[in-house]
């Protein structure tokens, strides 16, 4: 299936002008225009996330954090006090 030469081309541009007509067809292409604009901006929102994100990522692996445990020394004054 080859691409499409230019009779083919004003041979579909002809078949819609008469499908939709002439006050139609401007109406039709912006809508087509902002579509595609909508389409771009949403594929480029994704690339920025998907760009972001590696860049976001930690570089290097983090230490766990040690647990600290209670204070028992507060637990055997409150004994000693009673």
């Amino acid at each position: 299936m080859g691409s499409l030469g230019p009779s083919e081309l004003l041979i579909i541009f002809m078949i819609v002008l008469l499908l939709f007509g002439a006050k139609k067809l401007p109406e039709l292409a912006r809508g087509l225009g902002r579509g595609i604009r909508e389409f771009q901006n949403a594929s480029r929102e994704i690339q920025d996330e998907i760009t972001r994100a590696d860049y976001e990522t930690p570089r290097r692996p983090q230490q766990p954090q040690q647990e600290t445990k209670p204070d028992d020394s507060q637990d055997q004054e409150e004994e000693n006090l009673d």
